[in-house]
């Protein structure tokens, strides 16, 4: 096949996946698929000099939606160019000093949302557009004046229009798909198709945000800088994404990319890169414009953080709970720095929400730097299969049993996975913290040695240790010596190692100070249990289960005659002074933070991982990040770590 081939062919694919995201909002690759695909063809029409008529490269934008009031953009609007790296970067920064006879830069969120222009006149909000295809988009005033953070009425009564997007973030997206009967399959989808909706009661329902960042048009007013744009539409009420920076060179920029993408899957909204312009706005008119860029501004993405790639098979794994859980086996696939092969799926009835079949196209997302999750089915062929649930556990070919979406084996005590895990849960650091038991040494003391039991473990002699393969007498003493140092335990600790179905570790301490004796807990009434903050009907149900169970009561009394010794919460501590108080931590400390947390709770206090206005302290370390912002938007008091002291003292 000739270049000019390739690049009809190429043309023809694209012009494809345009239609799937912007017409259709069904995509079916990947973000980072889709700019592999532009750039080859960018590059084949450098390379031959022949740029086609119908290229993609020579259109701003895509298709209309039918449905909605077309409404013609009184201001062009333009796509952002991509640098491809931090050389071409830093060539784009070189470029823009020269032209600009000297400029510093503006650098701010890259948002992943859906693109919105608002008007307003005499101060009131008077309509707001899609982008549409920059020249012509859709009349969507009506749902987009039910977004709270769209303000009707600002300060300025001068007309302006502002350019921004509507994004629906991380928390709220979460908290629709608890009640939602139909789970979105990601913030940005469920924003486009929010603000698609004809019915504006529907757009209401998912809580949706909107961030503005420049300024197309503002009659009586002009602008020096981005900086002043940037401050102008914070005064008047819009949103901006709580992060714009300064910078003097490329240096600079680079510097503050690199630390925003350390963060970028701890934020709120969906960020897939940064953007940079020049902060000047007096040559950006002398720099001018392609058919379809700003010159002057450039966008830098992030690695992509989803992707798609082939569901070849689902196979089912055992917990220690029983539970058993689908695990999707992919076709490996780099997502965020990583090879993935295996991904998360949460029940049967996730598998069927999401529409999944064996042998097809899959959205695979990596978030938080956790365990990647199968979003939800892009593409399936004639290959594609449907995925069936088992009914006999895939370990001890027991029947399985159905509890809501979930299915377990009740074979608690007989099935191997579950003894592993549970004996391995066990031993672990936050547990009983018996040091020298890996996976496959506890994996080993079930085959070789017979533990079924967690008291078994105590009863293991250093003969039968030797039996196994690499262990030798120093390291059978080391094992035999950490069981016994493990035997004095504090009575969270002893709770938590019991593997209650959803009792982790801050349940366990609350269990604790409540109850203060193992006696008090395992005689707890669910109405005593739900007495204790954070703790509902399910959990607390699971609570007194697991304590009317005999064989669990068995193992404990088994653990106890093993000598264990549980230093029970006789006492409070001496000061109550954070009695009721939240806080969260963010940043660098001097101290490692499970020691802070510690000492925060030995004074009364919670600790949390996220800021709301519940939160009563933020304890801001060095190179604090999105919190410390959250925080300061929210009014939430801040403490370093010296006033934390103080207050303590």
């Amino acid at each position: 096949m000739d270049k000019i081939e390739k690049m009809k062919e190429l043309i023809k694919e694209i012009e494809k996946h345009n239609r799937n995201y912007y017409v259709l909002d069904k995509p079916t690759i990947s973000d980072k698929q889709y700019d592999d695909l532009y750039y080859t063809l960018v590059d084949l029409e450098k390379e031959t000099g022949v740029v086609l008529p119908y290229s993609p490269t020579q259109r701003v934008g895509d298709q209309v939606l039918d449905g909605f009031v077309k409404k013609r953009h009184e201001v062009n609007l333009y796509s952002l160019n991509k640098v491809r790296d931090f050389e071409d970067l830093r060539q784009w920064v070189s470029d823009m000093q020269t032209q600009a006879k000297g400029t510093d830069f503006a650098l701010e969120y890259k948002f992943d949302g859906l693109q919105i222009v608002l008007e307003y006149n005499d101060g009131l909000f008077v309509s707001a557009t899609t982008r549409g295809n920059g020249t012509i988009g859709e009349d969507v005033s009506i749902q987009v004046k039910t977004i709270k953070s769209v303000p009707l009425k600002i300060n300025y009564h001068g007309r302006l229009i502002v350019q921004g997007e509507c994004m629906m973030t991380n928390k709220n997206f979460a908290l629709y798909n608890k009640t939602a009967t139909e789970k979105l399959k990601n913030p940005r989808n469920a924003a486009a198709g929010a603000v698609r909706n004809l019915d504006p009661k529907e757009t209401a329902k998912r809580n949706l945000d909107y961030f503005c960042y420049s300024i197309l048009l503002c009659d009586g007013k002009n602008f020096a800088t981005q900086l002043e744009m940037h401050q102008f539409l914070e005064e008047n009420g819009f949103q901006t994404g709580n992060y714009f920076k300064i910078c003097k060179n490329a240096d600079e920029i680079i510097e503050n990319i690199k630390q925003v993408d350390k963060i970028k899957n701890k934020l709120d909204v969906m960020i897939d890169g940064m953007v940079v312009k020049i902060n000047k706005v007096a040559p950006r008119e002398d720099i001018g414009y392609t058919a379809k860029f700003p010159k002057w501004a450039v966008a830098f993405k992030f690695e992509a953080v989803e992707q798609t790639t082939q569901l070849l098979d689902v196979v089912w794994q055992v917990g220690r709970t029983g539970r058993v859980t689908p695990i999707a086996i992919l076709e490996p696939v780099e997502l965020a720095g990583a090879t993935v092969s295996r991904a998360t799926l949460n029940n049967f009835d996730d598998i069927k929400r999401k529409n999944l079949f064996k042998n097809a196209s899959v959205f695979v997302r990596r978030s938080n730097e956790v365990i990647p999750e199968v979003m939800g089915l892009a593409e399936k062929n004639e290959h594609s299969s449907k995925i069936v649930p088992p009914t006999h556990c895939p370990v001890c070919s027991n029947v399985l049993v159905e509890k809501g979406p979930l299915l377990f084996c009740p074979n608690h005590f007989g099935c191997s996975a579950q003894v592993i895990d549970r004996l391995t849960h066990f031993a672990s650091r936050n547990a009983m913290n018996i040091e020298g038991l890996s996976d496959k040494t506890i994996e080993a003391f079930y085959e070789k040695l017979g533990v079924r039991e967690l008291g078994d473990l105590y009863k293991l002699e250093k003969s039968q240790l030797l039996t196994l393969e690499k262990f030798k007498d120093k390291k059978a003493d080391n094992v035999l010596s950490s069981l016994a140092k493990s035997k004095n335990v504090d009575l969270a600790k002893f709770i938590f190692s019991l593997g209650v179905e959803e009792v982790g570790q801050k349940t366990a301490k609350d269990l604790a100070k409540h109850f203060k004796t193992l006696d008090s807990l395992e005689q707890a009434t669910q109405e005593q249990l739900l007495e204790i903050e954070d703790i509902g009907p399910v959990i607390a149900n699971n609570i007194a289960m697991f304590f009317q169970d005999e064989n669990n009561l068995k193992e404990i009394a088994d653990l106890l005659s093993q000598g264990i010794k549980i230093q029970e919460k006789k006492h409070e501590s001496a000061s109550q002074i954070f009695s009721g108080k939240t806080f969260v931590l963010t940043g660098a400390l001097s101290k490692p933070r499970k020691e802070v947390e510690a000492l925060i709770e030995s004074h009364g206090g919670k600790c949390s991982s996220s800021v709301s206005k519940k939160t009563d302290y933020v304890l801001a370390g060095e190179e604090a990040g999105s919190k410390l912002d959250k925080a300061k938007e929210l009014g939430v008091k801040v403490l370093d770590e010296k006033q934390f002291l103080e207050m303590i003292n």
